[in-house]
């Protein structure tokens, strides 16, 4: 129980990605068990965020919590940080419930590479719950770009009658924006690497 509460936010976090893995592994043709497994795995990750609410100290305001830090890129001063504080606390508990009613609600509506669907949308969601947790600027766009990539395919393959127009202006748009955010976080770190490297 004390490494659960430990390590709680990365085992929320990367629970859909280790999922996402395991579902790789199945027949593509064994649909039924694609969605039960896939269903599963969404509300493992809600139960298993259940407790940060209860864990969380309401008394302590300015300080995050549940923080975790390893060294990563040493020679970047990245480092493994995550931690949340009142507002990611309900983002984190939101992601994870509204993941697990999307991954419910579309167990008759996608037929069609239901296996890929699914791996994306587990994929899609360990990106989100990466960003809100992330303390570090080099960790918080690795989950970004995480979190586009399924979004892409998802709005490209399985969207609506115009998803190949609404999946291009999609790639296009966050394109521009996440090349500025890193050349954002590049600026900052040349700039003023001490604070750059500090983490909140």
């Amino acid at each position: 129980m004390e490494f659960y509460r430990t390590h709680i936010l990365t085992i929320v976090a990367f629970l859909p990605l280790a999922g996402a893995t395991a579902l790789m592994f199945f027949n593509k043709e064994s649909k039924g068990a694609i969605r039960l497994w896939t269903n599963l795995v969404g509300l493992a990750g809600f139960l298993v965020s259940v407790p940060l609410f209860f864990w969380f100290d309401y008394d302590i305001s300015g300080e995050m919590q549940f923080a975790e830090r390893v060294p990563w890129i040493d020679a970047l001063g990245v480092q493994y940080s995550v931690g949340i504080d009142g507002i990611s606390l309900l983002l984190v508990l939101l992601t994870t419930m509204l993941g697990s009613i999307a991954i419910l609600s579309s167990w008759e509506s996608i037929q069609d590479r239901t296996k890929e669907y699914y791996i994306f949308l587990l994929m899609l969601q360990t990106g989100m719950l990466g960003v809100f947790i992330s303390l570090d600027f080099f960790m918080f766009y690795v989950f970004w770009e995480v979190m586009l990539v399924p979004m892409y395919f998802l709005i490209g393959v399985w969207g609506g009658p115009r998803k190949l127009y609404a999946a291009i202006k999609f790639f296009l748009y966050t394109l521009v924006g996440s090349v500025l955010l890193l050349l954002g976080i590049l600026s900052l770190y040349f700039q003023y690497p001490a604070i750059a490297a500090a983490v909140p």
